[in-house]
């Protein structure tokens, strides 16, 4: 493992939903779906998982069919955000230090 790799966000599709949110206040369901061209069901995995590490934070509005969820990145998710993409490009760039041994 290397120092500073989160591995609630690292997995790719998790990845990505960040960098979605990173980038706005906030998203909703559908436009996280179709931009990340996952299914309902694979998305809400996703996010309950985020949402249980308290990375993001979800908001219902109705119920039924007609309901809406609307997802935030918390500033605990945005550090960690931003601690892993260090990671990464200190991995990327040759300067990350490997934990344990070899």
């Amino acid at each position: 493992m290397i120092d500073g790799l989160d591995p609630i966000i690292h997995v790719p599709k998790r990845l990505a939903a960040m960098g979605i949110l990173a980038n706005a206040p906030t998203v909703s369901f559908r436009f996280l779906r179709d931009h990340l061209r996952l299914g309902e069901s694979d998305l809400s995995k996703q996010m309950s998982t985020l949402e249980s590490a308290g990375y993001v934070t979800a908001t219902k509005d109705g119920r039924g069919r007609g309901a809406s969820t609307t997802y935030r990145m918390t500033s605990a998710g945005r550090q960690a955000y931003e601690a892993h993409c260090a990671a990464l490009r200190a991995l990327l760039d040759g300067t990350a230090s490997p934990s344990g041994p070899v």
